[in-house]
């Protein structure tokens, strides 16, 4: 009987995350007494009855790596220690459903699960790790959030995005002699925003590691903008918050999804401008979901296709509890305890948060 490994994609969808399914389906097509499944939507295919797994094989997984998304499905709502159920009163509530997991799994032959995902999906891999399952974890997150790996896939085509539109917003700004405030992803971390205030030759970048002082903000576009004459370009974090101040969020109705949702930022800086006195054009363009999808950028496409040959071989070697990481210019592993026990922020010492500074990038402080 073949050996079964178990693969699953979890958390927001990504570019490269196809790559990474159809490295492994590869690298174990090269191995006679291997077999690949996949499970729909992360853990939701194994604990779902009928239970939603599928086999990938080559032919299944024939150029999927130039597509965004994902072939077996993702969610963040939910999971084998928070699974959603209504009560007898008809409210819902959750259910540790992470024993029966492992014995659904068993039942079903799979010698190992390989779980590509970001900082809860791994939190949760650990966790599972810890209860007797042969696990590994894949990172995967376009906030480049994920501590234990220098990048992650997915966060260079975030970043392509954003850059994109800096440059476009760049001609109309000018044009019109406006301000324009670009919002992009990345919850608590500032990568994103970063990269491409820099890449895009923003003037002021707002990140959620640096509250930022909204008249330290004025005076910068004031320098920009001389008698209605010239312009100037914000990147803001969706994270980002004034001194003193927090970050724009609600708490989700969705079922199982427990995240506050973030967004807002940009229109807050709007009204911080207006209120401090900046009375200049000012127009708000909120990127949203548009960095998560389409075609991945090559570099995503190839760290993820090194992800996922390195991510079979660890099963291969049963290098179970590790996660695959980059640490320049190997792929290597390490412990999951490691990946998940700090959130990856911008340092104060970071070197490009040093360049921007030295191109003159304000961050408000």
């Amino acid at each position: 009987m073949k050996k079964r490994v178990l693969v699953l994609t979890g958390g927001g969808d990504c570019p490269g995350l196809n790559a990474v399914i159809r490295a492994i389906v590869k690298r174990a097509a090269q191995e006679y007494n291997w077999e690949v499944l996949g499970s729909y939507q992360a853990f939701n295919g194994i604990l779902r009855e009928p239970m939603e797994i599928i086999p990938l094989d080559e032919k299944k997984v024939s150029g999927i790596h130039v597509k965004g998304g994902t072939i077996i499905g993702t969610t963040n709502k939910g999971g084998p220690f928070a699974w959603p159920v209504k009560d007898k009163n008809g409210k819902w509530i959750t259910v540790d459903r992470s024993d029966e997991l492992i014995r659904r799994l068993q039942y079903q032959n799979i010698e190992a699960v390989i779980n590509i995902g970001g900082d809860g999906s791994q939190r949760i891999s650990l966790a599972l790790y810890e209860k007797g399952l042969n696990i590994i974890g894949v990172p995967k997150t376009i906030d480049n959030d994920l501590r234990g790996t220098d990048f992650t896939f997915g966060f260079q085509t975030a970043v392509e995005i954003s850059t994109d539109a800096v440059d476009k917003l760049v001609t109309t700004a000018e044009s019109h002699n406006r301000v324009f405030i670009l919002e992009v992803m990345g919850r608590d971390a500032g990568w994103i925003a970063l990269h491409a205030a820099v890449a895009g030759g923003a003037e002021i970048c707002l990140i959620p590691e640096i509250p930022y002082d909204v008249n330290k903000v004025v005076e910068k576009l004031r320098s920009r903008i001389v008698g209605g004459r010239g312009f100037a370009i914000i990147v803001i974090a969706e994270g980002a918050k004034p001194i003193g101040g927090d970050v724009v969020s609600e708490q989700s109705d969705e079922i199982g999804y427990l995240n506050k949702k973030l967004g807002g930022a940009g229109l807050r800086l709007k009204e911080e401008l207006k209120q401090a006195g900046f009375d200049e054009d000012i127009r708000v363009t909120i990127l949203g979901h548009l960095q998560r999808g389409g075609t991945p950028v090559a570099y995503d496409r190839i760290l993820a296709s090194q992800f996922g040959v390195k991510a079979f071989e660890m099963v291969l070697n049963e290098e179970y509890g590790k996660m695959v990481s980059y640490k320049h210019p190997d792929i290597c592993s390490i412990p999951l305890e490691e990946a998940v026990s700090a959130y990856n922020h911008v340092q104060p010492d970071d070197q490009l948060l040093h360049t921007a500074r030295g191109l003159g990038i304000s961050f408000g402080d």
